[in-house]
């Protein structure tokens, strides 16, 4: 699988893919050789499908989330293994989509209010105040911060665009959060990222649920921690 792996990723990089890309490409084929205990230039149309199958029944994996593992596996057989890919033979599933549940302003200033510690209530606020994603702002800068124009700098988001959005608060508490992310990163060129993750962020929407739970009746925080 190594040398396999090694053309998979020249073939993703020289096509400017984002690393989170390459990693769930990567990733899915890994996971389907290791399904079948094979190499994947071994296995072909029969086993795909069989995978297809197992995605829904065995691991129970929403529709995109399979779209997302075909295309990697599309990738590999037409990109590095230089093989036809037949669409009837592997269908796409058709995507659901759902409305998304939105919290009360009530909600979410009880879900800001039970975080443990002052770093996290920063980064639930900032999450609240900007509709930004989890990657997002685990890439911020405090520089990426303009508290005079109201402004967050998102540099590089989904589909690795920048841009520029609306901070929901008063000025004073922009200048709270910027002045609150720079203590926490101790200098101003440091991302956020260098001190907590994507599950760190996760797990800090999730804990001030638990601990919010008794007064707030909402599993809608999936609202915030599926962005």
């Amino acid at each position: 699988m190594t040398h396999l792996r090694q053309i998979m990723l020249e073939e993703l990089r020289r096509r400017n893919y984002a690393e989170s890309t390459i990693h769930i490409y990567i990733h899915t084929v890994e996971h389907f050789s290791r399904h079948f205990h094979g190499s994947p230039d071994q296995l072909g149309p029969e086993q795909i499908r069989q995978y297809q199958a197992a995605l829904f029944t065995r691991w129970k994996l929403a529709p995109n989330t399979v779209i997302q593992r075909l295309a990697a596996l599309r990738f590999f057989y037409v990109q590095v293994l230089k093989r036809g890919w037949s669409v009837a033979e592997t269908p796409y599933p058709k995507k659901v989509l759902h409305l998304p549940q939105v919290l009360s302003q009530e909600e979410v200033a009880r879900l800001i209010d039970a975080a443990e510690f002052p770093f996290h209530r920063i980064l639930l606020m900032t999450l609240y105040a900007t509709g930004a994603r989890r990657a997002e702002v685990a890439h911020l800068k405090i520089n990426d911060i303009d508290s005079q124009r109201m402004v967050i700098h998102i540099r590089g988001g989904k589909g690795r665009k920048d841009r520029d959005v609306m901070l929901a608060v008063t000025p004073s508490s922009s200048r709270s959060l910027s002045r609150g992310l720079s203590r926490s990163c101790y200098c101003s060129g440091e991302p956020v990222k260098d001190l907590i993750s994507l599950l760190m962020l996760c797990a800090t929407v999730k804990d001030s649920a638990t601990a919010d739970i008794s007064s707030s009746p909402s599993p809608q925080v999936a609202v915030i921690i599926a962005r």
